[in-house]
């Protein structure tokens, strides 16, 4: 089937109304995307496992305000072959968003199995069944700017070098890149990846630093300061921003 140029996806489509599944629906940003594209109108259907790496109360409080905007909810795990089986004969997905992952940077040095199982091996699961649809759905999927490892050159750019990751959780990240670039070569499957680049705003991650920013400030606490002789820089990324890029 020929693919239609970049961004013409109705060509794609023809005049199907687009049925979206969101992967990591009770994440930061999944439950945000699921609640815009709610509001546009969208059929979105989200799917996550609840795990427990933070609070789980967070995440509920995520999944309920999604399930409120009209959002169909559906809590598993996306290594689930019978179960993604099920929701793809029953909703027939145009577009998918894959942003369930096993997050942060840290972690991954103490747990690197559960990054190849959740970041790759449930990649290739999703990206199987969606390559065995009926009509093969368009499918964007999370990576990371950690996939840039030390590199000096800033700002960063798409087509600079991101073959020296310094951690397992950015390795794992690199791998879904190439795991979703081979689907394409070989499937004509239409895929992009976004390089996330630390995210904040409300309902946030607590293990990231504007929360126990926040946190700190709102007990009364003091902020823990670095000495880096003022050269270390990073940049942070509000949820609305990267919300208007996904929907885009």
């Amino acid at each position: 089937e020929k693919i239609p140029e970049k961004g013409n996806w109705r060509a794609l489509l023809g005049a199907q109304e687009a049925r979206i599944l969101i992967t990591g629906a009770a994440g930061f940003i999944g439950a945000h995307l699921s609640m815009r594209l709610r509001l546009n109108g969208r059929y979105v259907v989200g799917i996550d496992s609840m795990n427990n790496y933070y609070d789980v109360r967070l995440k509920v409080k995520r999944r309920d305000l999604a399930i409120k905007a009209g959002t169909i909810f559906i809590q598993g795990d996306v290594c689930n072959k019978t179960l993604l089986s099920e929701l793809f004969h029953d909703h027939r997905f145009t577009h998918i968003v894959h942003l369930a992952a096993q997050a942060g940077v840290r972690y991954s040095k103490k747990h690197p199995i559960a990054y190849g199982e959740a970041n790759v091996l449930c990649t290739i699961t999703l990206l199987e069944q969606a390559k065995n649809a009926s009509r093969m759905p368009i499918f964007l999927y999370a990576s990371s700017s950690s996939v840039y490892g030390r590199s000096k050159n800033i700002p960063f750019k798409e087509s600079q070098r991101t073959d020296r990751p310094i951690s397992i959780y950015a390795a794992t990240k690199l791998a879904t890149e190439h795991v979703a670039y081979a689907y394409h070569e070989l499937y004509k499957m239409r895929c992009t990846g976004l390089r996330f680049f630390t995210v904040y705003g409300p309902l946030g991650r607590p293990d990231m630093a504007t929360w126990m920013w926040a946190k700190s400030i709102k007990e009364g606490k003091a902020l823990t300061l670095y000495e880096t002789s003022g050269k270390l820089l990073r940049d942070f990324t509000y949820i609305d921003d990267i919300i208007d890029g996904v929907v885009a």
